[in-house]
């Protein structure tokens, strides 16, 4: 696949005005606002700009944030890691390698096996479920 480009223009004639400041502008949405904290079913998240598949809904867990997190991403291609410095303190930021959206950040206080957090904004995620045939 090759990388999504699109001029700020171009991505806000394709996303909601949220989608746009979370996913572009590196926003965060409000802790417990996205339907995706309560989907159960089994499927795959994937980036709401470029569509890549992100997450599998087998890592998806409830960290009680307030946000959909997982423990592992669907590949270690799918999402890069950022050093992110805002709000005077040091986090990890996770972006789509497909089109450098900003998804989230990581934290090492997840579930086995990995340890991790991805605690991601559902704005920036859209779900597929499993085709149940």
């Amino acid at each position: 696949m090759s990388k999504t480009i699109k001029s700020d223009k171009e991505w806000q004639l394709e996303l909601t005005p949220e989608q746009f400041r979370v996913t572009r502008k590196s926003g965060t949405e409000r802790a417990g606002s996205s339907p995706l904290n309560v989907e159960k079913r089994d499927g795959k998240y994937h980036c709401i700009c470029c569509q890549q598949p992100l997450f599998d809904a087998g890592t998806k867990f409830d960290s009680g944030t307030g946000w959909p997190s997982f423990f592992d991403p669907i590949s270690q291609s799918a999402v890069a890691e950022k050093s992110d410095n805002s709000f005077f303190r040091k986090r990890t930021e996770i972006i789509c390698t497909n089109c450098d959206a900003h998804l989230g950040h990581v934290f090492d206080d997840g579930p086995k096996p990995s340890g991790l957090r991805y605690c991601m904004n559902g704005a920036a995620l859209s779900f597929v479920a499993a085709n149940k045939e």
